[in-house]
C-alpha cells in the first residue's frame, strides 16, 4: 500500500512538471492573464490559470493509482472531484473573463452541495467533559457548505506572493495526511498524497520567483480540497477535536478573521481591498519576497503541528491540556498580530496593556531599590 502512495506522489508531481509549462504557453493564448497594479506585487504580465495544472496533475494521478485500492470510499471520492471539477471551471472562467463576485460563490456553493450530497456533513458534535452527543440535524448541511465555501475563500485571498498559497496548502496537505496516516483512512490518505505531489510540481514553477500564477483555478481549487479533506475524520467529534481543521488551515483563516477586523475596526466595507494582509505587513516590515513567503509557512508549520498535538491530546482525553494548548496559541496568535500591526498600526490594546504593567513593575522595582 505505501508503494502504491508512493506511486501516487510521483505521478502526480511528474504530471504537474510536464503540464505547467503547456499550460502556461495556454494562458497567454487565451489571455488568461494578470496584470500589475497597485495592489499587487509583481512588475510584469503574469499568466495565470496554473490551477490547470494542479488539477490535471491530481485527476490523473488519481485515476493511475486508485483501480489498485479496493477500499476507497466511493462517496467521498465523488464529492471531492465533482465539486472540484466545478470550482476549477469557475476559476478558469474567471482567470479569463474576471466573472463578478457572485457568480464565483454560486459556483462554490453548488461544489460544497456536491460534497454535502455526497454525505460529507461535520453531523455529530460531543460535548467535552460528558457524554452528551449533540445532533445537528438539518444545521450540518448549511454548515458544511459555510465551512467549505469560507475556505475555499480564504486560500484565494492569501495567494498574494510568490508560491504562498501553493505552499501553504502543501503543508496544511501535510497535516491532514499525518492525522490521515494516525486514523488509517485510506481514502484520505492516497487524496493528500496525489494533491501534495501535484502541489510540489506546480511550485517548482510558482515559487519566488514566479513564471505562473495559480490564479483563481487554483487558489479556489488547493481551498476546496483542503476544506473537504479537512472535514474527514472530524464529522463526529468533541467541540475541542473540531478546532483541528480549523488549525489546519490557521494562516488562511487568520488571515481572513484579522481582514474583517480590520476593516470593522478602521470603519470600511468588509468587501474593500487593501494591502493590510499577513504578507503585506510583513513586506512592510522590511523583509524581501522570499523571506516573507518563508516566514509565513514557518507560521503554518506551526498551525500544522499544534493541529497534531491537539488531535492527539484529545483523543488521549486529556481535554484540560488540549485548552491549554488552545489558549497558549490564541496569545501568541493575538500578539504577533499587534506587534506586524495587522489589524491596526496604531490601535494596539493588549500591547498597549503589557507596556503599562511593564512601566508600572519598573517603577515599583524602582521604588523597592531607593527604600532599601
Amino acid at each position: 500500500m505505501n508503494l502504491l502512495y508512493g506511486i501516487g506522489f510521483a505521478a502526480a508531481l511528474l504530471i504537474a512538471l510536464l503540464m505547467t509549462p503547456l499550460v502556461k504557453s495556454f494562458a497567454f493564448k487565451v489571455g488568461a492573464v494578470d496584470a500589475p497594479n497597485h495592489r499587487k506585487v509583481h512588475s510584469r504580465i503574469m499568466p495565470r490559470l496554473g490551477g490547470l495544472a494542479i488539477y490535471i496533475a491530481f485527476i490523473g494521478a488519481y485515476f493511475m493509482v486508485s483501480p489498485a485500492i479496493d477500499t476507497l470510499k466511493a462517496d467521498v471520492v465523488f464529492g471531492l472531484l465533482v465539486g472540484g471539477s466545478i470550482v476549477v471551471l469557475v476559476g478558469a472562467l474567471d482567470d479569463r473573463f474576471d466573472l463578478s463576485p457572485k457568480l464565483k460563490l454560486l459556483g462554490q456553493v453548488l461544489a460544497a452541495s456536491v460534497v454535502v450530497y455526497s454525505g460529507v456533513v461535520i453531523d455529530l458534535v460531543n460535548v467535552p467533559f460528558g457524554d452528551t452527543t449533540i445532533s445537528l440535524t438539518w444545521v450540518a448541511y448549511p454548515l458544511t457548505i459555510f465551512w467549505i465555501v469560507g475556505v475555499t475563500n480564504a486560500i484565494n485571498l492569501i495567494d498574494g506572493l510568490d508560491g504562498l498559497s501553493a505552499g501553504v496548502s502543501g503543508i496544511a496537505t501535510c497535516t491532514i495526511l499525518v492525522l490521515a496516516l494516525m486514523m488509517g483512512n485510506t481514502t484520505v490518505i492516497l487524496l493528500c498524497v496525489v494533491l501534495l505531489g501535484s502541489i510540489a510540481g506546480f511550485l517548482f514553477y510558482n515559487f519566488h520567483p514566479a513564471k505562473i500564477f495559480m490564479g483563481d483555478s487554483g487558489a479556489l481549487f488547493l481551498g476546496f480540497s483542503l476544506a473537504t479533506l479537512s472535514v474527514l475524520g472530524f464529522k463526529q467529534a468533541t467541540v475541542v477535536s473540531l478546532l483541528v481543521p480549523i488549525m489546519i488551515l490557521g494562516v488562511p483563516l487568520s488571515d481572513t478573521f484579522f481582514a474583517i477586523i480590520r476593516r470593522w475596526v478602521n470603519k470600511k466595507p468588509i468587501s474593500v481591498a487593501d494591502k493590510n494582509h499577513l504578507h503585506h505587513c510583513l513586506l512592510q516590515m522590511g523583509f524581501s519576497h522570499r523571506t516573507t513567503v518563508l516566514i509565513i509557512y514557518g507560521i503554518a508549520f506551526v498551525f500544522g503541528t499544534s493541529a497534531v498535538l491537539l488531535s492527539y491530546i484529545s483523543e488521549q482525553e486529556a481535554l484540560w491540556g488540549a485548552v491549554l494548548l488552545i489558549v497558549i496559541l490564541l496569545c501568541i496568535l493575538v500578539l504577533g498580530a499587534e506587534v506586524i500591526g495587522i489589524i491596526s498600526k496604531t490601535k494596539k490594546p493588549v500591547l498597549q496593556f503589557l507596556n503599562k504593567i511593564r512601566a508600572k513593575t519598573m517603577q515599583l522595582s524602582a521604588r523597592s531599590r531607593m527604600t532599601k
